[in-house]
């Protein structure tokens, strides 16, 4: 038996990848339920109850099974009390600081649907939520929402799949309309 092993300097190895994602294609179907609002979301993700200990009962899940993240929305009815709910959005966003690099804030408004909100990117490669948001028409609506991986958090690695779904909640929200209660 004869083995032959060859050295050169010109080696180098090569640097360290990730995985190869492919993002489905973008299709829209309506969340148009009984519940107070309706709206559109990915044709590729499911829509499950919230089943945590402290869910009301228009919690919802966006589940994004390919990418192993879900947003979390939850509704609550306003009775003079939005100070507090923008309060709460607040300070759940700002947990977040410590292992944020930065937060940047957008508003939204869609006067014609009294659609009203702020969406907060939270950068950083260890933010355990990329993207959080709140939308209300002030009298009678709150909804906020939060996604999460559940996964390590390693945003580096997940940019594409950030980016991608963060396009699905623009829309999302985009298409974001109250019902009569």
């Amino acid at each position: 038996m004869c083995l032959v092993f060859s050295c050169s300097n010109d080696y180098m190895p090569k640097p360290r990848g990730y995985f190869r994602i492919d993002l489905p294609k973008k299709e829209y179907r309506a969340f148009d339920t009984t519940f107070p609002f309706t709206f559109e979301f990915p044709a590729y993700a499911v829509i499950s109850r919230d089943s945590s200990k402290l869910a009301e009962p228009y919690w919802i899940n966006l589940v994004y099974k390919p990418f192993h993240a879900q947003l979390h929305i939850s509704y609550k009815t306003v009775h003079n009390n939005l100070a507090v709910y923008l309060e709460d959005a607040h300070t759940l966003v700002n947990k977040h600081i410590p292992k944020a690099n930065a937060i940047s804030q957008k508003e939204f408004a869609n006067a014609s649907e009294k659609v009203y909100g702020l969406v907060y990117e939270i950068k950083g490669s260890d933010a355990a939520s990329t993207c959080q948001f709140y939308l209300t028409d002030s009298l009678h609506h709150f909804v906020r929402g939060a996604l999460y991986f559940n996964l390590v958090p390693n945003n580096d690695s997940l940019a594409p799949v950030i980016d991608y779904l963060k396009n699905d909640i623009e829309h999302m929200i985009n298409t974001f309309r109250w019902k009569k209660i």
